[in-house]
């Protein structure tokens, strides 16, 4: 019998019939416990202690904040003139895609690093450490004077890469563990939203950079990217650790009184703080993988396991796939093929494009919860290759005829791209991987998804200015073919999430199908004084 299960029988023996006590029947998704701890303890949204939590949160949100900017300035300097001309380069072909790999590279590197740093001294240290390592680098790459010396720069991408891996790992772990469960999906969608503050920081700095004389125009970005470190490695010692964090680490009780401090309101009895630690108890190894640095065994042991571990890295390569890499890091090329080669034509469209993204990104992370992750990603997909029909249509006119109306419906189609993607798929980015995995793999398991990314990131980097530079437009059909091979993998393959404590998620994994169990809904006579109780089963 699964921990559901238990609470299950609990609730039946305590409930009575329907229409006594305000009770009613619904039908529901998820876990019945939390369903059970929502009804009988629904947590205030603007109390003092809500508040502050979600003010702490908000440090994991800043690592997405500075990979944002990290990985949106290259595009920005790529339209810059005087930076091109620095460094002898152009916007696209393997020059473009040498510089811009660079970041890639140093994120695969850090592979072996991310898990240790984030499972060893805690998840704050691991903010620290990544944020410190991007300080460096932002010091090496603001530091090339001498003309034409790229080598220089590139080494300080170098090390961006390495620190944004493990700071953009430890950030969102932080954020979906530290979380309120009731507010955990969406707390963490919208922590992936900042990745567009530091994008739009990023095309405002070089936007407003190209009026400066000489190498300023490109040093000032290059050195603003040191502000979001600098935060971090001063404020995150003023906020809680992981309460799962010290609970496997033998701080039991330094964990009860995170929780009942920060998810119980100050009471000790709550019935968030007793969920959470009795699933604990039932779910976290104390003796797991995670305390040895070197112990990769818990991605692998299991077949539930490996799924987990296969959900985790496929959606996170197809976050990098679906074409959004290449309006995001290319965007300069791209405008080229609809005809816009003036440098403040290019930094103008994607400062709005980065702002318009933003919008819908907060808009998406208000319904991760209500919709699901599945309808989410399978929508965003499905609407990604809808887009790329049109942009590829558009562009091949332009090409053709060399339209105006073509070329405008082009830069039409970037912002419906930008607008479905970030809708549907930008809230998921930092949410589904990290649920996905249960806590001893977790660390590790974010490690092999960052991984996933720069690994995916690194085709995007080497092929795709190629590509633009050799068959232009051609190369959207590409992305049309994939979005819709994603589709069909999500809709076979990938669970759903929502509705669950962390800990809930092992009996989806555990499942002989897990998608199947994931969308399993039960009919539940609901009480405000005996709270969630199942009457039977309904097939999904």
């Amino acid at each position: 019998m699964n921990h559901d299960e238990k609470n299950m029988v609990a609730d039946l023996s305590k409930v009575a019939t329907p229409d006594a006590d305000n009770e009613h029947i619904e039908t529901i998704v998820g876990s019945t416990a939390f369903n059970d701890a929502l009804i009988r303890e629904h947590p205030t949204l603007l109390s003092p202690t809500t508040m502050l939590l979600f003010a702490c949160t908000l440090l994991g949100c800043l690592c997405q904040t500075m990979n944002g900017y990290d990985g949106s300035l290259l595009n920005g300097l790529l339209a810059n003139p005087q930076f091109k001309s620095f460094f002898h380069g152009s916007n696209a072909g393997i020059w473009a895609g040498i510089v811009s790999s660079m970041y890639q590279i140093g994120g695969v590197v850090a592979l072996p690093f991310v898990g240790p740093a984030i499972d060893t001294w805690g998840r704050k240290w691991g903010m620290f450490i990544g944020s410190l390592i991007i300080a460096i680098g932002t010091i090496i790459s603001g530091t090339t004077f001498n003309d034409g010396k790229v080598g220089q720069f590139m080494g300080g991408r170098f090390l961006l890469g390495f620190g944004v891996s493990i700071a953009s790992s430890a950030g969102p772990i932080y954020v979906v563990e530290m979380s309120h469960p009731a507010y955990r999906g969406k707390v963490t969608a919208y922590c992936n939203t900042f990745w567009f503050t530091g994008s739009i920081i990023a095309a405002g700095c070089v936007r407003g950079a190209l009026n400066l004389s000489g190498n300023s125009s490109w040093l000032v970005p290059v050195w603003v990217q040191m502000a979001c470190p600098l935060i971090i490695c001063l404020f995150v010692w003023f906020i809680p650790e992981s309460p799962r964090w010290l609970y496997v680490n033998n701080k039991q009780e330094s964990a009860i009184s995170t929780l009942t401090k920060w998810h119980g309101q100050g009471n000790r009895d709550s019935a968030w703080v007793k969920l959470q630690l009795s699933e604990y108890e039932d779910f976290l190894n104390m003796d797991g993988a995670d305390k040895r640095w070197w112990d990769y065994s818990a991605l692998f042991k299991k077949r539930s396991s490996r799924y987990r571990l296969a959900c985790n890295c496929g959606f996170s390569i197809f976050a990098q796939w679906a074409g959004n890499a290449v309006l995001t890091y290319f965007i300069a090329a791209v405008l080229d093929t609809a005809g816009y080669h003036q440098a403040i034509q290019q930094t103008n469209i994607n400062l709005g494009y980065a702002c318009f993204q933003f919008v819908f990104a907060l808009m998406g992370s208000a319904f991760v919860d209500k919709v699901g992750r599945r309808r989410l990603m399978l929508t965003g997909m499905t609407g990604c290759a809808i887009v790329w029909i049109g942009m590829t249509t558009a562009s091949g006119i332009f090409k053709e005829s060399a339209n105006p109306s073509a070329a405008k419906a082009t830069v039409a189609m970037i912002f419906m791209f930008g607008a479905v993607f970030s809708f549907c798929i930008t809230p998921l980015q930092a949410l589904y991987p990290v649920e996905v995995l249960s806590f001893e793999m977790r660390a590790k398991g974010m490690a092999f998804s960052s991984l996933a990314v720069n690994a995916g990131g690194l085709l995007n980097q080497f092929a795709w200015p190629v590509s633009l530079k050799n068959i232009g437009w051609k190369t959207y059909i590409i992305f049309i073919v994939w979005c819709v091979a994603q589709t069909v993998i999500i809709w076979y393959w990938f669970p759903e999430t929502r509705n669950r404590t962390l800990e809930e998620l092992d009996d989806i994994f555990e499942a002989p199908k897990p998608v199947k169990k994931s969308l399993e809904k039960k009919q539940v006579l609901v009480s405000e004084q005996h709270g969630v109780a199942v009457i039977e089963k309904v097939m999904a």
